[in-house]
């Protein structure tokens, strides 16, 4: 039951991420985005993906369907924070130029 909640989880984060970046690429602002909620969303990606690791190297196999979602959403985020910096840079740009 306990993988059945975690593919469940995965595969909701999975189809909620590329809506964010979405909305972030529309939004062309920074404003109410956070670098750091970012970052810790990846480290935490990257530390289920190593429990993962250890499972396996403890003969727990992973079905190849939850390895693809723990990389596509690590990747999904790491686009949201690429986005977050360019909608940065926008900003900024914005409040440069003269009005």
């Amino acid at each position: 039951m306990a993988d059945l909640f975690e593919m469940i989880m995965i595969v909701l984060f999975g189809v909620s991420w590329p809506i964010n970046c979405i909305k972030l690429w529309r939004s062309r602002t920074a404003k109410g985005a956070s670098p750091i909620f970012y970052v810790l969303i990846l480290a935490g990606y990257l530390f289920g993906i190593g429990s993962k690791f250890l499972k396996r190297h403890g003969g727990i196999s992973t079905p190849a369907y939850v390895w693809f979602f723990y990389f596509f959403n690590l990747v999904m985020v790491a686009i949201c924070l690429m986005i977050y910096f360019r909608n940065r840079k926008l900003d900024r740009l914005q409040t440069e130029q003269p009005a």
